[in-house]
């Protein structure tokens, strides 16, 4: 089974309302250690995101212009700016996942949109928590035999109806290592591929045989293809 983002998500996730204030969010980003906060409505739905990107660039070197016309109206500026609220700092709208997409989905998001965090919102928008990029890396730590077991036994036998006892699989450091025959190469290729999708594999080494492989390559090892 894929694990989802309800899974390895924090819940009860820090937020700041519309409202909030430059020093309450500053505050509340030092107290729950985090770089960035939804930014919740009156019906507690994700509306945006605000982060310290956004408050550094209200707390940067202030230089007096010259002149009491430029002074006056930079003065006034900084006096507005001061007020700012959550909804004035905010980038909007939100980029948010469901609870139940696939841990590399919300890797595919924060890569491509350079996010360390994702608020996680349920169907009605409603913040349900936050998935960080340690929270998505966590899996690739996972035990090689958790990984193996999974191979055999979700993969092989319950996706494909095969007899896990025909199949030699072993796992190292995420090196996932198949052999075993099987009826031709279109299978063998989408065998291979739900064993990338396991959660934790970062590299299959493909040793299947099929009457194929037989023909064309006889004695010939499978190929080594993997990111670690």
């Amino acid at each position: 089974m894929t694990t989802t983002v309800a899974d390895v998500m924090t819940t009860g996730a820090a937020a700041v309302t519309e409202t909030a204030g430059y020093q309450e969010i500053a505050a509340t980003l030092r107290r729950h250690g985090v770089s960035s906060l939804p930014v919740l409505d009156a019906n507690h739905r994700v509306v945006g995101v605000v982060s310290e990107a956004d408050l550094l660039g209200r707390h940067a070197t202030r230089r007096l212009p010259t002149g009491t016309i430029r002074l006056a109206w930079q003065l006034h500026q900084w006096s507005v700016a001061s007020k700012a609220t959550a909804a004035d700092l905010m980038t909007a709208p939100a980029v948010t996942i469901s609870p139940d997409e696939p841990i590399a989905q919300a890797a595919r998001l924060m890569h491509g949109r350079g996010l360390r965090r994702l608020p996680v919102t349920d169907r009605r928008g409603r913040l349900a928590g936050a998935i960080s990029r340690a929270d998505v890396l966590s899996l690739v730590g996972r035990p090689d035999d958790d990984i193996r077991d999974q191979v055999l036994t979700q993969v092989i036998a319950g996706r494909f109806g095969l007899d896990p006892c025909a199949f030699d699989v072993s796992v190292s450091s995420g090196l996932v290592t198949i052999a075993g025959l099987i009826a031709d190469r279109s299978a063998a290729m989408r065998l291979i591929g739900a064993v990338w999708q396991v959660d934790g594999v970062c590299g299959v080494n493909d040793q299947l045989s099929h009457p194929t492989r037989e023909l064309s390559r006889p004695g010939a090892d499978g190929e080594l293809c993997g990111v670690c």
